[in-house]
C-alpha cells in the first residue's frame, strides 16, 4: 500500500491510535502526521490522542498539537487507525472513524483481521512503524519522520531484543539511523530511565510476586490502593511484565492492575513456548504471540485460574 496514493486529494485527514497508547501508538501516529504535513503541507492531519499521553514522547514533533479534547465533532474525508487491533480500541476516536468517507487501518497483531476501508496488515513486522516505512514514499521521509519512526519500533521491539525484530526491521533502523536525531538518547530516556517513584513501584511488583506452575509462570499485581499510596498512573507501570518475564525459568509472566472493583487489566508476557495473544483472545483481549494483553472482571484468584487453564492447555 502507498499511503499517499489511498489518501488521494483528501483535505482532511483524521489520525489515531488505540487507547491507553504506548510508544509504538503514538509514535506512528505522530510519523504519519509528520509525513503527510511534509508531502501535502496544505493537508489538514489531526492526531487523536487520550488525555495526558506519556510526557516520555514529548521530544516527538506534534506532540503538543495532539488534540486530547476529541472537540469539535466533525467529519473526515480520510480516518488513519494506526496500531489498534478491534475497533473498541479506538475509544472516542471512534464516532470519527465512523462518520469519515474512507478508513485506513495500519497495523501489525495478529487478531487484527481488517477493520476499515483499506488495511494494511504485517503480523510478522516487529511495529506499526516498520509497517508504516513500507507505505511512505521515501522522498517525504524528514528527519521528524524516520526520529518517529525509530522510536516506535525501539518501543515494540524491546530496543531490537525481542524475536519480532527480523532482517527487514534492522534494515530499516539502518536507513533511519541516517537521519539526524540521537538514537541512543531515545532508547535511554524513554525506555530504559524510570522515575523514582516507578522504581518505588517495580520494586513492590517484583517483591511480591508469585511463581507458580512449577515455576514455569509468574504473576504480580498492584491495586488501587498501591498506586495511590505511589501516586502512579498506569502509564508508571511500563515495563513490570517485562522484568517478570526476566526471571529463570519462567514461560510465561503476568501482570496486573486494578482499574476499578474486580476490573483488571492484564498483560501477559511469553518467551516463546506459549502464545499469549490466543489466551487473551479467549477473553476477549489480543495482541501478538508473545506479548498480549486483555481487561478481566474477577477477583485476583479468579483470574489468575483462568488464565492459568489456558496457558496449562498449552503447555500439555
Amino acid at each position: 500500500m502507498n499511503l499517499l496514493k489511498e489518501i488521494g486529494d483528501a483535505k482532511s485527514v483524521a489520525i489515531a491510535g488505540h487507547i491507553r497508547p504506548d510508544g509504538d501508538c503514538i509514535s506512528s501516529t505522530l510519523a504519519v502526521r509528520a509525513y503527510l504535513l511534509n508531502a501535502r503541507p496544505d493537508i489538514k492531519a489531526t492526531v487523536f490522542m487520550q488525555e495526558n499521553p506519556p510526557t516520555i514522547f514529548s521530544y516527538l514533533e506534534g506532540y503538543d498539537q495532539m488534540n486530547t479534547t476529541y472537540l469539535p465533532k466533525e467529519k473526515y474525508d480520510v480516518f488513519i487507525a494506526l496500531d489498534v487491533s478491534s475497533l473498541d480500541r479506538l475509544g472516542e476516536a471512534f464516532s470519527f472513524f465512523e462518520e469519515a468517507d474512507k478508513t485506513i487501518c495500519v497495523d501489525h497483531h495478529e487478531t487484527n483481521h481488517g477493520l476499515a476501508d483499506v488495511n494494511e496488515i504485517d503480523p510478522d513486522a516487529c511495529s506499526t512503524c516498520e509497517v508504516l516505512y513500507d507505505t511512505f514514499d521515501k522522498e517525504y521521509i524528514n528527519d521528524a519522520v524516520a526520529e518517529c519512526l525509530f522510536s516506535g519500533i525501539v518501543h515494540d521491539s524491546g530496543v531490537f531484543q525481542y524475536s519480532n525484530m527480523g532482517r527487514h526491521s534492522f534494515n530499516i533502523v539502518a536507513e533511519l539511523i541516517g537521519y539526524d536525531f540521537d538514537g541512543p538518547k531515545i532508547i535511554r530516556e524513554t525506555f530504559y530511565e524510570k522515575s523514582y517513584v516507578q522504581n518505588q513501584i517495580l520494586g513492590r511488583a517484583l517483591l511480591e510476586s508469585i511463581l507458580f506452575m512449577d515455576g514455569k509462570c509468574i504473576v504480580s499485581m498492584v491495586d488501587r490502593k498501591m498506586m495511590e499510596f505511589y501516586n502512579v498512573l498506569p502509564k508508571h507501570l511500563d515495563g513490570i511484565v517485562n522484568q517478570l518475564k526476566n526471571t529463570r525459568g519462567v514461560e510465561v509472566a503476568i501482570f496486573m492492575y486494578e482499574m476499578g472493583t474486580q476490573h483488571y487489566k492484564v498483560s501477559m508476557r511469553s518467551n516463546g513456548g506459549v502464545n499469549v495473544a490466543r489466551i487473551a483472545m479467549v477473553f476477549g483481549g489480543g495482541g501478538h504471540d508473545r506479548a498480549a494483553g486483555v481487561e478481566m472482571n474477577g477477583t485476583y484468584y479468579d483470574i489468575i485460574n483462568a488464565l492459568s487453564q489456558q496457558i496449562e492447555k498449552q503447555m500439555m
